[in-house]
């Protein structure tokens, strides 16, 4: 990546006596901030980091300010998050390959929740009459299918950027109904207990 742009901020102390016998200087240190131009994709991304003299460049620690990490979505199981993270990896670059990518998590997600099909709508179809995701979630991911295909197949066309935020609304719609939700439920409800359990416990001992 190209740097676009650098901006340096200093935080070097400002006491500076020369002429003290106890004055000992002040390392150079501060934060860099960098503006990064990918010439693959056309996107910017920001890192911020902080260095100083005594550090050498095994101890700087690069923290990406823009784009926003990826929001990890608590629940999924490890191979299908790998999938997911991989795929929004690969959404700045190529819309149709992000397609393809985001198609491969539906038909892990049929997979993981042993979903039964001649093909994926079908297996969808079997997951919603199985009351793992509801009717409506179907056309959803059927749409999510029909996008894949679009990004698979180079004669039925080609997808573009105007179609990424569709693709992510999609996938997360899927995921978090099947994963996320029950998973915050399942903890929400594990807190709860263990509330209750105090108080009862508090309630014991008076």
């Amino acid at each position: 990546m190209d740097i676009v742009a650098e901006y340096y901020l200093s935080i070097k102390s400002t006491y500076e006596d020369p002429y003290d016998e106890y004055y000992n200087p002040q390392p150079e240190e501060g934060y860099h901030h960098r503006l990064l131009l990918c010439l693959a994709c056309k996107e910017v991304t920001l890192w911020k980091y902080f260095d100083a003299d005594y550090m050498d460049g095994e101890d700087i620690r690069v923290e990406t300010l823009y784009p926003p990490a990826a929001l990890r979505l608590s629940g999924l199981p490890s191979q299908i998050q790998r999938a997911y993270e991989i795929a929004l990896k690969v959404r700045v670059i190529d819309a149709n390959a992000y397609a393809v990518l985001i198609g491969r998590i539906l038909e892990m997600i049929c997979e993981d929740r042993q979903a039964t099909g001649k093909d994926l709508y079908n297996k969808l179809s079997d997951l919603a009459a199985k009351g793992e995701i509801p009717d409506k979630l179907v056309g959803v991911a059927d749409s999510l299918r029909q996008l894949r295909n679009f990004g698979a197949h180079a004669s039925l066309g080609e997808l573009t950027r105007e179609e990424i935020p569709i693709l992510d609304d999609l996938c997360k719609a899927i995921l978090e109904y099947v994963y996320n939700a029950p998973y915050l439920v399942e903890k929400a409800e594990e807190k709860l207990n263990r509330l209750k359990e105090k108080k009862e416990a508090e309630a014991r001992q008076k």
